[in-house]
């Protein structure tokens, strides 16, 4: 055999390769110009309209959150005046009562020195 016949060999199995590969890319454009595509489209329309509605969904969600962050900021603001002013309470509360308690006690050792002057 020579170079030449092995050549030649080589090209009719390429071109019955190719035959093979082009009565199937038949079948499949057959397949598609029947309507498969006109299915394929419809199915991406679809799908291209519920992306958008879960789009439009997610958008307003994130301007809840936005909302809520803003909400939750303002709250922990009041959160800590609010420490504050009860900080300031409970000291005033404990001044009160030791006011109370040392005017209870001038009270009673007034009232020991008066027994003990009668």
């Amino acid at each position: 055999m020579t170079f030449a016949t092995i050549a030649n060999i080589a090209t009719m199995l390429f071109c019955a390769a190719v035959l093979v590969q082009s009565v199937r890319m038949m079948r499949s454009l057959r397949v598609v110009k029947e309507g498969a595509l006109a299915d394929v489209v419809g199915a991406l329309d679809r799908s291209t309209t519920q992306a958008r509605a879960v789009l439009s969904e997610l958008r307003s969600a994130l301007g809840e959150c936005g909302i809520n962050a803003r909400r939750l900021a303002d709250a922990k603001e009041i959160a800590a005046e609010l420490e504050v002013m009860i900080g300031i309470a409970n000291a005033s509360a404990e001044r009160l009562l030791d006011a109370a308690s040392s005017a209870r006690r001038d009270a009673t050792e007034m009232a020991s020195d008066e027994e003990l002057v009668a």
